[in-house]
């Protein structure tokens, strides 16, 4: 199995990075370094090799080093089954993100073809309890990394959608305003929702009689409105038969948009939402390690896995069983703590970057284990 890893990470100008070079191997990357000094930028930038708004969401303005604010770059050498790549992604002057792959301009999406990253931040311990977006978020994240048409498929269904509900806000009538928009939202919507059933059913089948210290969950795609049509036919039935409701409301109320990811503590039988906070964090675990087992068998690689602070709140075994997982995955699991003792039980199968700060800029230096 050939590892999809970096071999070489370089930053400008991006957020406490002014500069910012690193070489590695395909090994777990272990960043340590006192809060502030820019651990989270640097696994930030990794996020960024892959399509969407990256782990933080931040817009390209908001991820440019200030106050010089000239924009900036992140360049990688990504290795995989199908060989080396070279991505470069940059904004100047706090414009959009510009894709480059082997030097010829691409776009964000084609970064899913080759980039298979997924990712837990402290942020996301809450997903469980808090709003649907973060979920279906969380979802698509893990879709996406089997499918790459996926990117696709979400940005037509999203624009297509805006479109469409300006027109109720504008309380158009004629049918033949809405017939392509809602044709496009059928099509891209029915696909959407295709992904993701076939992504649940990948997972079910990975956590099946893992070999795992975390717990397996229960997925199931459900809907905070109506039941969401599975085929385009029907898809697109249900929103011409909803646009006088919908414009009531001035918005799309049923799609693939309205989904939710409902999980359960499989082992009890409780619902997610209703688990301790530990419980729920281990779930979230247990769902990316059972995602990285998917891709490894149908792919030939696990994807890679960015962990921010993800040994915090974690007892030393559970520790261990976690970098042991990682490890017999093949993963290049890049993550982040407070202090080089968080990552002890890793030994000689990790490399270690400290990252410090001074007058207001991180420097990052590789250490010897």
């Amino acid at each position: 199995m050939t590892a999809l890893h970096l071999s070489s990470l370089t930053l400008s100008h991006f957020r406490s990075h002014k500069r910012a070079a690193v070489e590695v191997d395909a090994r777990p990357v272990a960043i340590f370094g006192p809060n502030g000094a820019g651990k989270t930028n640097l696994i930030e930038a990794v996020s960024l090799l892959s399509p969407g708004r990256g782990m933080r969401r931040a817009s390209a303005q908001e991820m440019t080093r200030r106050p010089e604010a000239l924009g900036w770059k992140i360049g990688a050498v990504l290795h995989g089954p199908e060989g080396a790549s070279e991505i470069s992604v940059r904004s100047e002057s706090g414009g959009s993100r510009q894709v480059e792959i082997d030097g010829k301009p691409a776009p964000q999406t084609a970064l899913g073809r080759i980039a298979r990253v997924l990712w837990l931040i402290p942020s996301m311990d809450r997903l469980w309890i808090e709003a649907p977006e973060g979920r279906r978020r969380f979802l698509d994240r893990m879709t996406l990394s089997f499918f790459p048409d996926h990117a696709d498929a979400s940005l037509t269904y999203e624009k297509a959608m805006r479109e469409r509900n300006r027109l109720l806000k504008e309380q158009i009538r004629d049918a033949h305003w809405y017939a392509a928009l809602e044709t496009q939202m059928a099509q891209s919507g029915a696909l959407i929702q295709q992904n993701r059933q076939a992504a649940l059913a990948r997972l079910a089948r990975a956590q099946d009689g893992a070999e795992t210290s975390f717990p397996a969950a229960d997925l199931a795609l459900v809907s905070t409105e109506a039941d969401i049509p599975e085929t385009e036919e029907d898809l697109r039935a249900v929103f011409a038969e909803g646009r006088f409701r919908d414009m009531a409301a001035g918005r799309t109320l049923v799609g693939p948009h309205r989904s939710d990811l409902y999980g359960v503590f499989a082992a009890k039988g409780v619902p997610a939402s209703d688990c301790s906070t530990g419980e729920q964090k281990a779930l979230l675990i247990s769902l990316i390690l059972a995602n990285a087992r998917a891709l490894a068998a149908e792919i030939g690689a696990p994807p890679l896995l960015l962990l921010d602070e993800v040994a915090a709140h974690l007892d030393a075994g559970r520790r261990a069983a976690l970098y042991d997982e990682i490890c017999a995955l093949g993963a290049q699991a890049w993550m982040t703590g407070t202090g080089p003792e968080l990552f002890e039980e890793l030994g000689d199968r990790a490399q270690r970057l400290q990252v410090t700060e001074e007058a207001g800029q991180s420097l990052v230096e590789n250490l010897p284990i």
